[in-house]
């Protein structure tokens, strides 16, 4: 229905102010912890796009648009968070200073923008379980966006700039884990998902 493909698209935009805003607060701050969680929503972006524009195309290209979507979000968050990671041990043995106030206040803001993006999936998830698994996703989101806040807070209290990329690395080693096990355990699905009976199921308005 038309509702739920605007409550899809205000997703979209809303993730979309997140990963720009912790983008360009990580940059000014020198916050590692807030670059990954902005690459982290980036690649998240995909998946949401995708499943937007499949309210639009019909029911083959809407499963290959996800599929494409899961694929690249995938091999991307892994490219990247293994570069911030390197960049992140770099830091540790090379500290730069991180403005502290700065990953506090803005992991607050992106895990309270995530919230937002997952209240706005609750109602088409009831109908699909595509925007189902990124409502659920949402909600992780909440706490990984958290992060950044303890970076701050712990800079903050001990002066030692070194846990931000220490934050970081924690973050972009899990993401590497968890999304390498994810590919692994779902390639079928990535790959070949007309071979995947739950995959059938599209968005109201796709067809």
């Amino acid at each position: 229905m038309s509702h739920h493909r605007r409550a899809v698209g205000a997703a979209v935009l809303l993730n979309t102010a997140i990963s720009v805003g912790e983008a360009a607060a990580g940059y000014q701050a020198n916050s590692l912890s807030l670059l990954i969680d902005s690459v982290h929503n980036l690649s998240d972006e995909m998946g949401l796009v995708a499943l937007w524009l499949a309210f639009f195309v019909s029911h083959g290209p809407s499963r290959a648009l996800v599929r494409s979507a899961n694929i690249f979000n995938s091999v991307g968050l892994i490219g990247v968070s293994g570069v911030l990671l390197w960049e992140a041990v770099a830091r540790f043995f090379h500290p730069v200073p991180v403005v502290g106030l700065v990953p506090i206040a803005v992991g607050l803001a992106a895990a309270a923008a995530n919230w937002g993006v997952a209240r706005l999936l609750l109602a088409p998830s009831e109908h699909n379980a595509a925007i189902r698994l990124a409502y659920i996703h949402n909600l992780g989101d909440v706490w990984v966006s958290l992060a950044p806040v303890l970076a701050g807070l712990l800079l903050i209290a001990t002066g030692y700039p070194a846990f931000d990329p220490i934050i970081a690395s924690i973050v972009a080693i899990w993401f590497v884990a968890s999304t390498g096990r994810e590919v692994l355990a779902s390639s079928d699905e990535l790959i070949w998902p007309d071979r995947i009976v739950c995959c059938h199921t599209q968005p109201e308005g796709a067809d």
